[in-house]
Parts: C-alpha cells; structure tokens; sequence
C-alpha cells in the first residue's frame, strides 16, 4: 500500500501579498515575484499539482499584475476578495471537487495561517519562506510523473468550458450530454496504465467504493494474475481527454468474481460513466456463467458509490470485518446510454 503523506498535496492555495510577490500591491502596483516561486509554480504543475489563489486583494488589479508577471495562467478557480482566507480556501476545494485535506495554503502572515489551520485542521498550512522548496517536500512530490498528471491543469481548464457550455444549455442533462459527443474507452490495463492506475488509488476518496490504495507493484501483480482482472477506462469529449478516469478489479474465484475495486476520477462525477463501467464487469462476469459479488467499504465520503452499486441492482447480500459484501442481479443489464460511444479493447 502506498502512504498518505507522500504526494498528498493535489492543489497549492497561494496569497499574494509577501507571498506570490514581495510587496503590497496596493502600495506598489509593480511589485515583483519572490524568488523561486515562478520556478516552483511550473515544477509543481509538471507533477500534476494545480494552484488557485486565497488573497485579501483587488481582484482586478491582482490578476492584471499577473498577467503582466506571465502566470496567471497557472491558477485555477483564484479567490481574490476581502473574506476570510478560510472561506476562500474551501470554495477553491469546492470548485475544484477535490477533498480539503488535499490542500495546501502558503502565507506569510501567521494570523491568516493560524486563521485557515482553525477552520480547516486537514489543509497544510505554510509559511511563505518555504515557497522555493515546496517541490522538496514529500508532500508535493507524487511517486511517479504520469502524462495525465502533465496534463492535469489543462484538463480543468476543458472543465471549465464543459461547465459554461452546461450552464447555457436549456434542456434536459442527457441531451447535454448527447452535445459532448463522449467516447468512453474500457480495457485490460497494460504495463503502461499502471503508475496511472497507482495514482488513481492514492488521489481518488469520493469514487472509491473501498478507500483502498494499491502500489505499481500490487497492481503490476494484479494485472498479470490468471485470478484477477484489472479493467481501466478512458474518456474524451468534444472539449478534450479527461485522461484514464476509471478502475475496476475483479478477483475470479471460480464460478463466482468479487469486484474488489471500483473508482472513478471525481472530474467526471456527473457523466454517468461510473455505471457504464459497472455494468460492463456484471456483463462479463454474465457472459463468464460466474455469479458477481462486490465489496464496499464506507467511509466519510464514498457513499456516492455505494448509491452507484444500489442504482445498479445490487442488494446486500453479507458483512465481513466491517465490508459489506453486495450481489449484483445479471438478468437484465441495461445498455450503455445512447449519448455516448462505448469503446472495448482487449
């Protein structure tokens, strides 16, 4: 199993003021960045990191600045009001749907740190003197370097365009959906999927029907066992790739397979994908004459898939060591949606 410190950081909160910049920028409107932060920005973004803003600020005037300082493009959802900054740093968890605990929030003024430390226990908190060498600490330093965490901020930013193009539809969600043009793409995970496949397990909590987390080397055991299948899924729209999203794993135990594992990527919670990846196993394991269990775990944030499991026809069958065991009806599992394409590979 992987640990929980390393890598654990999915999103940098930065205030500006002596933070970002030295200087005030209402009392200096050229102010200049402190050094090392533009180098730490672009490490941290290559490792998959994404940064946003808790500033006390013009917000005007703050993202002109950098604009102007070249930037401004590394931060999503950026909060720059006159609120508290624990406020800010929970709407920029919220905006982006990732946990607080996967936060973390740079200041120098010890107030405003003690401020979001109070509100927020699980968000690391930072003083500004250790800007330049954030990207030293494990915190910030994920196991491995995968493209879909290269390209991690420009898959937010495609959200963010699916989000205004959401808001401006007037319609029914599935015929938004149709708009999308989805491919939904379901595979054996091959060698080149696993570091991916790690990373989902470390950085997923809200679509993970267990809370499990499986290291390269599990997953590359698992991947090559006659007894186990290892299924990965892909999703691309109209706007762009959401990158490799899904997991499942199924131990075959004979005439009888256990899904083990189910998540997906909290980015594509809405898309209904989640399900097509479900009923996709229960066809297989139909297909197989095997009879299909599942394990869930509950935690503080997964009930969503034990309500996925539900939705799909499962009922408890079992409880063992606190994990519930669920039996899925094979009979008549429907189709996938008509507004996207399923793909299957090998």
């Amino acid at each position: 199993m992987t640990t929980k410190t390393r890598g654990r950081v999915k999103c940098a909160v930065w205030d500006l003021d002596n933070t970002v910049w030295r200087g005030v920028l209402l009392e200096d409107e050229r102010v200049e960045l402190r050094p090392g932060v533009r180098e730490t920005l672009a490490e941290l973004d290559r490792r998959g990191i994404l940064h946003s803003i808790a500033s006390r600020n013009d917000h005007d005037l703050a993202m002109r600045r950098l604009e102007e300082l070249g930037i401004a493009d590394f931060f999503l959802v950026p909060q720059i009001t006159w609120g508290p900054k624990s406020v800010s740093v929970e709407a920029v968890a919220t905006s982006l749907n990732i946990g607080i605990d996967a936060l973390a929030f740079i200041d120098d003024q010890p107030f405003e740190l003690e401020e979001v430390a109070f509100a927020h226990p699980k968000v690391l908190c930072l003083d500004a003197e250790r800007a330049a060498t954030l990207a030293d600490m494990p915190e910030f330093r994920p196991r491995f370097l995968t493209d879909d965490a290269g390209r991690r901020r420009e898959m937010y930013r495609s959200g963010e365009l699916r989000a205004r193009a959401q808001e401006s539809f007037e319609g029914p969600d599935e015929e938004f959906l149709a708009t999308l043009k989805m491919v939904f793409t379901i595979d054996r995970a091959e060698v080149s999927d696993l570091q991916r496949a790690e990373e989902l397990t470390v950085r997923t909590n809200q679509l993970n029907s267990t809370g499990v987390t499986y290291s390269y080397e599990d997953l590359a055991a698992l991947a090559t066992s006659d007894d186990h299948l290892l299924l990965m899924a892909g999703l691309d729209d109209r706007f762009g790739t959401y990158g490799r999203i899904g997991l499942a794993l199924v131990e075959k135990r004979g005439t009888t397979w256990v899904l083990k594992l189910l998540l997906m990527s909290c980015r594509v919670m809405n898309r209904g994908v989640g399900t097509v990846l479900l009923h996709h196993v229960m066809r297989l394991a139909r297909d197989a004459g095997a009879r299909l269990t599942a394990e869930f775990v509950p935690t503080d944030r997964n009930r969503v898939m034990y309500v996925t499991y539900r939705f799909a026809g499962f009922d408890e069958v079992g409880d063992r060591d606190g994990v519930r065991v669920l039996g899925a009806p094979l009979d008549d599992i429907p189709a996938p949606p008509a507004y996207l394409e399923l793909r299957l590979g090998g």
